[in-house]
């Protein structure tokens, strides 16, 4: 994959339409890092000018956003701004044409809008890090739709402690005409199987941060129908979608054999309403607080969700369900049920168990979907 040559010239001046601009700005500003002690020019949102177009980019060294608008370029060149001021600069200015401009032996850029008037210090373009490029010769297209759905489905389940990195990513494999992703935090796995009209052709696989993956869902979902373009090399991916370009760094290592994890028996299998369901859970866990797990009783013909934390209260609740086999009640953690149940896009849901201290299995209607969630012991 090429990268982008940094236009590097001593003046800089383009203007162009504030709503536009401000919607930009906020897109490539979720890019900017937000770490205090990391390097001060990664705080920063580069500008380039050029082509009839500004060039909007910022990355923390995770990944990277960058996006593009028409706009009037009277002097081509480059800048880096500090990214959050800018964004909350832009977003307030009065409606209309803004222009900034920016003289390198002076070290700021002026943004004006009407009688409103800012300068603020810059850096240089070229300390700014080089992003990678879609090479065409190794890239493919995948439906945007299936792609964004499939993130959507499984990215909850992926863990936010950063000393096990593996775990922070979601499992992205090609495999024919089939896209699978899996993520876990050793506590829920998710699992989506999606058929695809076009593959890559071949098998592909890569760890990619979840972070990555949620601002790619944030991008794509809505809008008209389309693709995505997807570049793979060894240490990053690269995505195009409406215009947006996200880079990721892959993370290294091995991610789970979830198949291994996946019981292969179950000694009971529940069938029930949805979003019945989803919403007796999402009541009961009001109660479910300080860690209290949320009891789900299967019993002949009813399933009761209970919680109970002490010093607030409690909660009972009853589902009639076709059921006739031995009592079971099993505790689960209130978050991780319902995001289990929020992510299966069926009016059915089932449920496989084996005992209250075995691993439950939430499925759909099919098998493409399964949502599998460690059980909490319960009391007593």
């Amino acid at each position: 994959m090429a990268s982008i040559d940094t236009v590097v010239s001593t003046t800089m001046k383009v203007t162009c339409g504030r709503d536009e601009l401000a919607e930009k700005l906020q897109l490539a500003g979720r890019g900017v890092s937000t770490r205090t002690q990391s390097v001060q020019i990664l705080g920063g949102i580069m500008l380039r000018a050029g082509g009839g177009q500004l060039h909007l980019s910022a990355t923390d060294m995770e990944i990277s956003l960058r996006v593009s608008l028409d706009a009037q370029v009277e002097d081509e060149g480059a800048v880096v701004v500090p990214g959050r001021l800018l964004v909350d600069i832009v977003r307030l200015l009065p409606a209309g044409e803004v222009t900034i401009s920016h003289r390198a032996e002076e070290g700021v850029a002026e943004v004006t809008c009407g009688s409103a008037s800012y300068k603020l210090h810059t850096y240089a373009a070229e300390d700014f890090p080089r992003l990678p490029e879609i090479d065409p010769e190794t890239a493919f297209t995948v439906d945007k739709e299936a792609f964004v759905e499939t993130i959507a489905r499984v990215s909850r389940s992926s863990s936010r402690d950063e000393s096990r990195p593996v775990l922070t990513g979601i499992l992205v494999r090609f495999e024919g005409e089939k896209l699978i992703m899996a993520a876990t935090d050793s506590y829920r796995l998710s699992v989506k199987e999606t058929a695809l009209d076009k593959g890559p052709g071949q098998e592909l696989e890569a760890i990619v941060p979840a972070r990555a993956l949620s601002e790619l869902l944030r991008v794509g979902q809505g809008g008209e129908a389309g693709t995505i373009s997807i570049g793979v090399q060894e240490n990053q991916i690269v995505f195009g979608v409406d215009d947006v370009w996200l880079t990721a760094r892959r993370i290294d290592g091995q991610f789970p054999n979830y198949k291994q994890l996946l019981p292969e028996t179950f000694e009971a299998e529940i069938q029930l309403p949805r979003d019945e369901f989803l919403e007796i859970v999402r009541r009961a866990s009001l109660m479910a607080q300080r860690k209290s797990p949320l009891r789900l009783r299967f019993e002949s013909g009813e399933l009761t969700v209970s919680a109970q934390t002490q010093d607030v209260g409690e909660a009972r609740e009853s589902l009639p369900m076709s059921y006739t086999g031995d009592t079971i009640e099993i505790g689960f953690n209130a978050e991780f049920l319902r995001d289990g149940l929020e992510s299966v896009g069926d009016d059915a849901v089932r449920f496989k168990l084996i005992s209250p201290l075995r691993p439950g299995l939430i499925l759909g209607e099919s098998d493409d979907f399964l949502y599998l969630i460690m059980p909490i012991r319960l009391a007593g």
